[in-house]
């Protein structure tokens, strides 16, 4: 388009015979000149120019207001004009028509300096009009052009987002495709998402940004803030410069010029914020863009909400399924261990009458211990099946299991656990928290030990303590072979709400660890 313009000033200076002509293309949302095309003047003149008029001001301001076209003798008399530059030509005849399209005004052409000295006339005026329309012609239909492939690109990249989320990427991963792509998009210097805090402000989580993201996440807005109320209530916040807006109140504000800040809200919920800062002294964003990033924000907050609930739905679909096991494990197999255990207590109480029978009493005792055994650590296997997989977990109960389970991913076999009592209701949160640190360190030292194959912890909430006072007791056993640099016996510290002790064995042999507490 370029070339064209400048063709379009060339053939007006030599059809009306001007010595000097321009050519200023305004740039989409009043945000000066796009473009600036001369003739006439030689570089270093133009470069004594400096910055080409703003298109807003001055005579050139006027054709735009008034799209109307202006020719004077002397343009130095005119109020209209703002004076001349340090270094420009002096001029005193003036032509200039607008560049106008389905009476919209696209910029402006100007011709100054009639070679002869005399005036522009009408049939000049009507030359300039031919090729002015010429020139908004160029520029609407580029402008069409440039805007439906910009249309085109956040189509594109709204249904790329969409099929990012649907495909099952986390929540995280989500936000940041989200805020990537719009920063992309958008040509901004920073893609950012905020979400609603509980003190009722807002909070970056997730931001893209390739200059760095120093000082960004974790930055908020806070309550009352006057940018705030307006998100909050679902209306986009346009600003013009970050920096110097006074409703901007973010330590990282000076980093950036103008930005949009847009809802992420579906349904009537407001998940949280998109907001697309550009580098200060970058162009505004442009009516197109605005609409544009908002229809994107909508459209990706509909994605945000559909795969939340497709992961929600999955999540269902595996508590569900755990759900089913576990009454699987009691229904059937718990059961039928018990039935399995009342059959050999009988045979075991008629085989006590009988002393020949005592070796059989002897492996009969030691069956119904494997069986005990077994139905406690079916029971655990049940616990583990009904908790939450991405949850954190709130019982004592869950946290033994979610620390046995980080060890078990270290060692490569996972420890036995077994509970006897009430232990999620009889151990208070304070003993509870001591016990938790006493087993990492067990769990910890264990997996340290070359050839570990087998962990058992058990967490004992029937325990008594040598005065009769009622306790609870942390034990940890595991077969695995002591460095040199540990010592033969174990001793956990004492924490002031329990005693710790342990018994070592030899290299080669199973080492105990056992903490306990009175409740």
């Amino acid at each position: 388009m370029r070339a064209t313009l400048q063709r379009v000033v060339e053939n007006a200076a030599a059809l009306t015979g001007a010595r000097y002509a321009a050519l200023g293309v305004l740039a989409p949302g009043d945000n000066g000149l796009a473009e600036f095309c001369t003739a006439g003047m030689t570089e270093a003149e133009r470069a004594r120019i400096g910055q080409p008029p703003d298109g807003h001001r001055g005579l050139l301001g006027a054709l735009v207001h008034e799209a109307a076209p202006i020719r004077l003798t002397d343009l130095t008399a005119d109020p209209r004009a703002c004076g001349f530059p340090p270094g420009h030509p002096r001029m005193r005849g003036f032509l200039g028509v607008p560049l106008l399209v389905q009476d919209e005004v696209y910029g402006t052409l100007s011709l100054t300096e009639k070679r002869g000295g005399g005036p522009f006339t009408a049939e000049d005026e009507q030359v300039a009009r031919l090729l002015a329309a010429q020139a908004g012609l160029a520029i609407g239909n580029a402008r069409l052009y440039e805007t439906a492939r910009q249309r085109e690109r956040w189509i594109e990249g709204a249904a790329a987002v969409t099929t990012a989320l649907l495909t099952g990427e986390t929540a995280a991963d989500a936000l940041m495709t989200v805020a990537e792509r719009a920063r992309v998009l958008a040509d901004a210097s920073a893609g950012v998402i905020l979400q609603p805090t509980d003190e009722g402000g807002m909070e970056i989580v997730t931001a893209s940004a390739p200059d760095g993201r120093e000082g960004l996440i974790g930055t908020t807005i806070a309550p009352g803030s006057a940018v705030l109320e307006q998100l909050l209530g679902g209306e986009p916040v346009f600003l013009e410069d970050s920096a110097t807006d006074a409703r901007m109140t973010t330590p990282v504000r000076h980093r950036f010029g103008p930005s949009m800040m847009l809802p992420l809200q579906a349904g009537g919920r407001l998940i949280g914020t998109l907001a697309l800062p550009r580098r200060r002294g970058d162009p505004p964003y442009s009516p197109a863009e605005k609409l544009l990033a908002t229809q994107f924000a909508s459209q990706a907050a509909l994605a945000l909400v559909l795969a939340d609930a497709r992961q929600r739905r999955e999540r269902l679909a595996v508590f569900e399924d755990r759900d089913r096991i576990a009454r699987d494990l009691h229904d059937l197999v718990v059961q039928r261990l018990f039935a399995t255990g009342m059959m050999l207590e009988s045979t075991q109480r008629r085989a006590a009458a009988d002393e020949r029978e005592a070796g059989v009493h002897a492996t009969i005792g030691r069956a119904l211990d494997e069986l005990r055994s077994t139905v406690q650590e079916v029971r655990t296997a049940i616990f583990a099946l009904q908790q939450p997989p991405a949850d954190a977990p709130t019982s004592f109960r869950g946290k033994v299991l979610r620390e046995t389970a980080g060890a078990g991913a270290a060692l490569g076999v996972r420890p036995s656990v077994r509970f006897t009592g009430p232990v999620d209701t009889r151990i208070p949160d304070a003993v509870a928290e001591h016990l938790l640190t006493a087993l990492e360190d067990a769990l910890t030292t264990a997996t340290r030990r070359a050839g570990t194959t087998r962990v058992e912890v058990t967490v004992d909430a029937t325990a008594s303590l040598p005065d009769g006072r009622p306790a609870v007791r942390l034990k940890v056993s595991d077969n695995g072979i002591e460095n040199a640099a540990d010592t033969d016996t174990d001793t956990a510290t004492d924490t002031g709400t329990g005693t710790g002790t342990g018994t070592g064995a030899d290299r080669g042999g199973s080492t105990t660890t056992t903490w306990q507490s009175p409740l």
